[in-house]
């Protein structure tokens, strides 16, 4: 979120939030501001149960192509921690080989019939305002901070509510 908010005014800790800044010299700023939506986009998947799958396959090109920028300009120590990150994805997407064996089986296989119910579309109505919620607070940010960081956090506070909320029934 801190490469896409105003002059990167967004609390963390992980990546330069300064990437557009120092790929705009070589012409690649768009690309910067594509990898930082991307990152966005991919980190909610991830936190999704049923999209959690999609978010791991679309994260591992994703940190591949930041792990490779990072080495091309020979950054100190990024690298260390996309490779790492890239390790992370792989086990994730290895814990998901259950789901994802079809795509490298040789010989036909029986799928399961899944159920495409939602058994609370309330909760799946809360999650996607949440959501919208949280991107519509990268534009807000250009307009007034405060209210963007308020914003977002009230929309990840409610996300969290409804997880939990779940999580219990």
């Amino acid at each position: 979120m801190a490469k896409l908010y105003f002059e990167h005014s967004f609390p963390g800790f992980i990546g330069p939030v300064w990437l557009e800044d120092e790929l705009s010299t070589y012409g690649l700023g768009l690309y910067a501001r594509f990898i930082g939506a991307s990152q966005v986009t991919i980190g909610l998947l991830l936190l999704t149960h049923r999209f959690a799958t999609l978010g791991a396959i679309m994260c591992l090109p994703m940190i591949s192509n930041i792990f490779m920028v990072t080495v091309s300009l020979g950054w100190q120590g990024t690298p260390y921690v996309n490779a790492f990150l890239i390790v992370l994805n792989l086990w994730l997407l290895i814990y998901d080989y259950p789901k994802l064996r079809f795509i490298f089986a040789e010989r036909h296989m029986a799928t399961r019939e899944i159920s495409t119910g939602r058994s609370n579309p309330k909760a799946d109505l809360i999650w996607a305002i949440g959501i919208l919620t949280v991107l519509a607070s990268i534009p807000l940010s250009y307009v007034h901070l405060e209210i963007a960081w308020g914003l977002c956090a009230l929309a990840l506070g409610g996300i969290a509510w409804n997880q939990l909320r779940k999580k219990k029934k």
